[in-house]
């Protein structure tokens, strides 16, 4: 983690810590959680042209000009994690998957907790949208930035491309 580096942004849902290992974006992690204040310890904080992407895409996601996010992406993880991530790419905006359609995504349809967990661990929140995914009865469940933010980001979806279940 040493060659990373990483920034602040403010946004409506709360100050985000974005980090780059200078050709891609490695995380987008609210700044409040232990996992951000983990990787500041192990990175440098500076401008740098793949942040400064970064932000621009994030800031018109949250005024509502953009809907799909063209990012150079390298998030870590295990070929599992990686499946479920690459599956969550695919929900639509303004749309919600529950988690047994994410695990029916991925060719593992009874590893609905698997990919719960997988889902929970994702490094690139908003970008690789894992607010998107509820429960099967259609409540929010589980989100590392929390259920607040969680109902922000879908609520800010609905009122741009109408979320509906798929």
């Amino acid at each position: 983690m040493t060659d990373l580096i990483y920034t602040h942004m403010a946004t409506p849902v709360g100050n985000l810590l974005i980090s780059t290992d200078g050709k891609c974006i490695q995380h987008i992690l609210f700044d409040d959680g232990a996992a951000a204040a983990k990787l500041q310890q192990h990175a440098r904080q500076d401008a740098h042209p793949v942040l400064q992407l970064a932000e621009a895409q994030l800031a018109e996601y949250f005024s509502g000009a953009r809907q799909a996010f063209d990012l150079p992406l390298n998030a870590i993880g295990t070929a599992f994690q990686q499946r479920v991530w690459n599956a969550l790419s695919t929900i639509p905006f303004g749309q919600t998957w529950d988690y047994a359609q994410l695990a029916q995504a991925i060719g593992q349809p009874t590893a609905a907790r698997a990919v719960g967990m997988a889902n929970g661990r994702n490094p690139l929140s908003i970008v690789v949208p894992c607010h998107r995914v509820i429960g099967k009865n259609g409540t929010l469940t589980g989100y590392a930035g929390g259920l607040n933010r969680k109902a922000w980001l879908l609520e800010l979806e609905r009122a741009e491309g109408q979320v509906q279940r798929q």
